[in-house]
């Protein structure tokens, strides 16, 4: 049943700050002209926004089947007893052409009681315009009780920390870091699966809908770490890791054009996530902007990916510990 890599059709979001970038980037048709598309959910098992793939025989099936009915053959052994009712991951691209609302996600020892789930993620900018930022982290000195004067004020950018980043750079955000994308940015994302977001400050705009988006001061506050130190962009160690943390390993390949290279190994199942180049695997093509998964059945010779041009990409692994 499982005899190549997974792709599944994007799930499209409006968004008031989003953009039409995936298709002038992407080369994807959106499903509707002249509204803001910030967000295209790739591998999502959401109740409501879920990931259907279809498989080389033509069937049709949902992420969601895929991890409680196939979970072995296509997420490992290792995972067979992850307590998740639902696959662990969701991964999208985001299309910030408006700067996002400044917010925060609940750590886990506080979501329960805000009635939310963590929601732990990284970013790879693949997209930045000249000027642009993002906001991640309290600056050094700021207090609680002076961030709150600046949510009082209207002013929470000033207690933020402020990067410039370029295309490559890769920003960890656990939970509980105060964070924004910025306009002009174009950022691979991978979280845990949870859509809980708490809004400090959203620029005094309305929302699509014409009327202010709602915020939530007092879940942010409680939810935000002001001892953390802001961070920096994630540096590759010697093993070519980017991210290591308890719930995703996010790795970067490289191959040059025209060699051979085998994803992971046989009993393991991991995500890519394709950031430049193109590279094939049997009969299925993929370029940038794509995202697949490979079922942990296939057998070396079905992870074998070739590159015509050169391309490099991301791994996203769930660590084994957690099964």
């Amino acid at each position: 049943m499982f005899h190549s890599l997974i792709s599944f059709a994007p799930l499209y979001q409006t968004r008031v700050w989003g953009g039409r970038r995936l298709e002038s980037l992407f080369g994807r048709s959106l499903p509707e002209a002249e509204v803001p598309y910030g967000e295209s959910w790739e591998i999502s098992d959401r109740e409501h926004e879920q990931s259907i793939a279809t498989l080389s025989d033509g069937t049709h099936i949902s992420l969601h089947e895929l991890w409680t009915q196939h979970r072995e053959a296509v997420f490992g052994a290792a995972l067979v007893q992850e307590s998740s009712s639902r696959y662990p991951l969701l991964m999208k691209i985001l299309d910030a052409c408006d700067d996002l609302s400044i917010q925060v996600h609940p750590p886990a020892d506080v979501a329960p009681e805000l009635g939310g789930d963590p929601k732990t993620e990284m970013w790879l900018v693949v997209h930045a315009e000249p000027g642009a930022r993002i906001y991640a982290g309290i600056r050094e000195g700021v207090t609680r009780e002076a961030f709150e004067q600046l949510i009082a004020d209207g002013t929470v950018s000033e207690g933020v920390q402020v990067l410039e980043p370029k295309a490559g750079d890769c920003l960890f955000i656990p939970s509980g870091l105060v964070h924004a994308i910025g306009a002009g940015l174009v950022i691979y994302e991978v979280q845990q699966n949870s859509d809980t977001t708490y809004r400090v400050f959203d620029w005094n705009r309305v929302g699509l809908d014409g009327q202010p988006r709602a915020l939530h001061v007092q879940e942010s506050l409680r939810s935000i770490d002001f001892a953390s130190p802001p961070p920096a962009f994630q540096q590759t160690d010697a093993q070519g890791r980017l991210v290591s943390c308890e719930y995703f390993e996010i790795r970067e390949g490289r191959s040059e054009a025209g060699a051979e290279t085998t994803l992971g190994h046989q009993g393991e199942h991991l995500c890519i996530a394709i950031i430049s180049g193109s590279l094939s695997a049997g009969s299925r093509s993929f370029g940038a902007g794509d995202f697949a998964l490979v079922p942990a059945c296939l057998s070396a010779t079905e992870r074998e990916i070739q590159t015509s041009v050169a391309a490099h990409w991301l791994e996203i692994r769930i660590p084994e510990s957690r099964g």
